[in-house]
């Protein structure tokens, strides 16, 4: 599912701190899969200000913490499934590893998938000191910048300090090596923003670390994502459509 040699063809910038814009993924037909059947199950709001950054979005587990299996993996459909697989392998942390230069082959890995909605963000931060890597990766079939969402990379803890910015397009992944000034941060999606931002990240951590995203023993109610649903219906409701109108036009060319 993922093209690893375009991460393996990569090499990480310097400026502001190390870190790197990864393109093409996937195939045009297996991103299509995996942005048409982004999960909606099991999700749980987190909404919090930790003293370094205030947040609020959407989260997913797809792999726990230091876990060799896939979190829920009857919800998912099969390209999910596909691509969490290929996470889990020794392949990917291999290819990261090359790209980094961390050793990534053995420390824990945690997996999760997350909805931005509208007004949804993540403030200016540099991670977390537990975190060594952390590959981002999106699944929007279209996104308007207007729309806000998109991640930028900061040279400082100020909002306004953008060196770059990457919109949440699927195919599209960003690597960042933790750094004590490894700044980012998502804008709040607009109010009138038809889609959730959607994105996955796979974070390698230091050994002994454990996750902060679901602490041990948590037992916070799931939900659905049920707004998410209104773009995903309305690209099958298209797809359907389409395919519709080549059966009939193919039926009338062998009947004329």
């Amino acid at each position: 599912m993922i093209d690893l040699t375009q991460i393996a063809r990569n090499t990480l910038l310097t400026d502001p701190y190390a870190w790197g814009a990864i393109s093409n993924l996937f195939s045009t037909r297996d991103g299509a899969a995996l942005a048409d059947s982004f999960p909606g199950d099991h999700f749980k709001t987190v909404k919090d200000y930790d003293g370094e950054k205030e947040y609020e979005y959407e989260a997913r587990a797809l792999i726990e913490m230091g876990a060799n299996t896939v979190s829920r993996s009857e919800e998912l459909s099969a390209a999910w499934k596909s691509l969490a697989h290929d996470l889990l392998s020794d392949e990917y942390r291999v290819a990261m590893s090359l790209l980094t230069r961390c050793d990534l082959r053995k420390v824990p890995m945690e997996v999760n998938v997350f909805h931005y909605g509208p007004r949804a963000h993540l403030g200016p931060h540099a991670d977390l000191k537990d975190k060594l890597v952390t590959h981002v990766l999106y699944f929007n079939e279209s996104w308007k910048r207007e729309d806000g969402g998109c991640l930028t990379i900061l040279r400082s803890a100020v909002p306004t300090a953008v060196a770059a910015e990457i919109s949440p397009l699927v195919g599209n992944s960003v690597v960042l090596v933790r750094s004590d000034n490894s700044w980012h941060a998502v804008p709040p999606v607009s109010n009138n923003c038809n889609s959730s931002r959607r994105s996955l990240t796979a974070t390698f951590y230091r050994p002994g670390s454990i996750s902060t995203m679901w602490l041990p023993g948590e037992m916070t109610p799931l939900h659905r994502y049920e707004t998410a649903d209104r773009d995903v219906q309305s690209h099958s409701q298209r797809r359907f459509l389409t395919r519709f109108r080549e059966a009939v036009l193919r039926r009338i060319v062998k009947t004329t």
